[in-house]
């Protein structure tokens, strides 16, 4: 289900779990917001208009974070009349994430997959590094592989000291 809403003097399509940026509005990171202005709601052939706007049905959001855009650079001048005027502009905006439209709750996001996914590449990651020769590897990757395979070796050194180490305990 979507909802055209009015703020900040434009119309915006939103649905569940969209952000969108706004006219900057007074409200902190992380507040609720009610637009009550909805122009039209709906999905396919069942959908509502309003005359103007829609009584009763209201779209709720959080405010991610407040900011300005990218800057703008206005120029301004008259050819052989040595006028140049140059002034730029940063227009504020806060960004919305949509959290239900007209009463209709965003579903919970599944976290479960990316739990799954994550030790699997940690794995895949694992093999490459024993798998690389030990001096085409990083500082930080000969660190890691001398504390996985109990090496102790100075942190500060350099890494051909550690190369040289991590060599003659193996």
């Amino acid at each position: 289900m979507y909802a055209i809403i009015e703020t900040g003097g434009k119309q915006y399509k939103v649905q569940n779990g969209d952000q969108i940026k706004v006219e900057k509005l007074n409200a902190e990171a992380g507040s609720a917001v009610v637009f009550d202005k909805v122009l039209a709601a709906g999905e396919g052939a069942d959908i509502k208009v309003g005359t103007p706007y829609l009584e009763g049905l209201t779209v709720e959001g959080e405010v991610v974070e407040s900011g300005k855009g990218d800057k703008v650079i206005i120029f301004k001048y008259k050819a052989k009349k040595d006028y140049r005027k140059k002034q730029g502009h940063r227009q504020p905006y806060t960004l919305v994430e949509i959290k239900a439209v007209a009463g209709e709750k965003a579903a919970p996001k599944k976290e479960e997959p990316a739990v799954e996914a994550a030790p699997v590449e940690e794995a895949a990651a694992e093999e490459v590094v024993e798998e690389k020769p030990i001096e085409k590897m990083l500082k930080a990757e000969l660190i890691e592989y001398a504390e996985k395979n109990g090496i102790e070796i100075d942190a500060k050194a350099t890494k051909a000291e550690i190369i040289e180490v991590i060599k003659a305990a193996n």
